[in-house]
């Protein structure tokens, strides 16, 4: 019944260019653009899944189907690890060179379709235009951020009885929170060191994951070297994919996501003796000294805590306020939230802040309010969802056909309370004061936004202590923890691709004795040329 459905509606509607299907919106979304029609893509070609089809439709405007996919089975599954097991042998042999080379490109067909690209995941996953073409320059950077990492890391001079060798068939699980650039910092060290992959896209975005993949096809990635398994999370694919890592299917683990989700990916690894290489997504904090800049800390505040709805991977959950400059503090950060636009990204693309991701994330943040009113923490704003009734002028354009939040700031709050200890992504949150910087550092230490932190401060021995007590990954200085100069774009545990070495993880040593100290080929394999050819201007 599914071939059927695909076949019907590929057929339906003439396809401009081999592979690549696209069907009429809906008559209220036809503005919005076009339905892409979508496959697995193992071993090179586009392949229907064994389960029923999901649906992506936009974080905007629900009436918006962006695009519909296989819900892949453990078949699937099965099928795309063994096109990644086949094709690792050659990819492996293949030259550095050419492999750089492949990355390369796929940036410069990443930078030539930024703007249809960035459009894609606005209507996906609700980024407002600015966001998303963020997103798609982040996954344009890290194609040279890792082609110069892994090249400076294999030059390196190593013994002379040992070699660094691809370790075989990664899979990698990310969030759609960052469509583009939360895979593309797993997927291109895996596939630089000579590894293949097997990819499971977040069913929140897989249309611009299927754009991805059909990117780097362009330009040149062989057959095999990147498979995609679509499908639902917990209860679709996403149970056969992790089931993998027991029936050694990966030699390799690569997870973005939630903390819970985390745990037990690496619980299987560990049973496993795989090493995971896990970015958990979550909130870090903010923390005010009497001598900064009130109003740059304020505005930086607005933009970590309510940028992409509050839903970014590291965001801001918890400011910490020295009681000295806690009124001023916050008469500016609600003046500049009051001050916020928010609305439908698409038809209004200089809002600030667009909607949450789907209907369940809307769910948890509603139970998040009731959470901080039970426990007494004092709402200073926000607290509903914004409606065509209740909208006032600082929303902006139709968010009737979506979940758009109201900001939301709570003041009073403890690390005693649950709306602390368990931050929830969304436009949220929380004001606390403290005196002594010792021991709010120590706080944030044991807390679940304690992984990333920054300081604003002018004070040069507030600094070194802030340096030296820190326990955060990431620690940034009167600036956000997520800003883009941060290279670790999330936190976590095991390999750590975001920073050196990147080989890490995507290699493993072999002994050597009476070899060469670095394996030759007698005949160098010509480029591989792209044959998927998109028609970008469709979408």
């Amino acid at each position: 019944m599914q071939r059927q459905c695909l076949l019907w509606l590929c057929l339906s509607t003439p396809d401009p260019e081999p592979g690549m299907y696209v069907k009429a919106n809906s008559p209220h979304a036809t503005a919005a653009g076009k339905s892409v029609i979508g496959f697995n893509l193992i071993n090179g070609k586009e392949v229907e899944g064994d389960l029923s089809l999901i649906q992506s439709k936009s974080a905007v405007d629900s009436r918006d189907l962006v695009g519909m996919f296989p819900d892949s089975g453990e078949k699937d599954v099965a099928r795309a690890a063994k096109a990644a097991a086949d094709a690792f042998r050659t990819w492996s042999e293949t030259p550095f060179p050419l492999r750089e080379a492949i990355v390369l490109r796929t940036a410069g067909v990443l930078s030539l379709h930024r703007e249809k690209l960035a459009r894609v995941i606005t209507r996906e996953v609700g980024m407002t235009p600015r966001e998303a073409r963020d997103d798609v320059q982040e996954a344009i950077d890290a194609c040279g951020f890792f082609a110069a990492a892994v090249r400076n890391q294999l030059e390196q001079p190593s013994s002379g009885e040992a070699q660094r060798r691809p370790v075989g068939v990664c899979g990698v699980l990310a969030t759609g929170s960052s469509p583009l650039s939360a895979p593309a910092c797993k997927i291109l060290p895996a596939i630089l060191c000579g590894n293949t992959v097997v990819w499971k896209p977040s069913d929140n975005a897989p249309t611009a994951a299927y754009l991805l993949l059909r990117a780097m096809m362009e330009a040149g990635l062989p057959p095999g070297v990147v498979n995609t398994v679509n499908g639902r999370g917990r209860a679709g694919c996403g149970k056969h994919f992790l089931a993998g890592i027991d029936k050694g299917h990966f030699q390799s683990f690569s997870f973005v996501g939630s903390a819970a989700l985390g745990r037990h990916v690496g619980e299987l690894c560990g049973r496993n003796l795989i090493l995971p290489s896990l970015d958990l997504v979550g909130k870090g904090a903010m923390v005010v000294l009497p001598d900064a800049d009130l109003d740059q800390a304020a505005q930086d505040a607005v933009s970590a805590a309510f940028g992409q709805a509050g839903q970014r991977p590291i965001g801001l959950a918890t400011i910490f306020l020295h009681e000295a400059c806690a009124t001023g503090f916050t008469q500016r950060f609600l003046g500049r939230v009051a001050a916020l636009d928010i609305g439908n990204p698409l038809s209004d693309p200089d809002v600030a802040c667009g909607p949450m991701i789907n209907a369940r994330a809307a769910t948890a943040f509603r139970e998040h309010w009731d959470l901080g009113r039970a426990e007494g923490a004092t709402l200073l704003t926000g607290g509903e969802q914004w409606t065509e009734a209740n909208r006032t002028g600082q929303v902006k354009g139709n968010i009737s056909h979506g979940v758009y939040m109201q900001p939301c700031v709570w003041e009073g709050v403890t690390p005693e309370m649950g709306i602390y200890r368990h931050p929830v992504p969304g436009p949220t949150v929380n004001l606390s004061t403290f005196t002594d910087l010792g021991d709010t550092l120590a706080v944030i230490a044991r807390s679940s936004c304690g992984a990333a932190v920054s300081l604003y401060t002018r004070d040069q021995a507030a600094i070194e202590r802030f340096h030296r007590d820190s326990q955060a990954d990431i620690t940034r200085l009167n600036t956000t923890a997520d800003d883009r100069q941060t290279l670790l774009s999330f936190t976590g545990h095991g390999t750590r691709p975001g920073c050196q070495p990147s080989l890490e993880g995507f290699t493993r040593w072999m002994a050597l004795k009476g070899a060469a100290a670095q394996p030759t080929m007698a005949t160098q394999p010509e480029p591989f040329t792209g044959t998927f050819k998109t028609d970008w201007d469709s979408l």
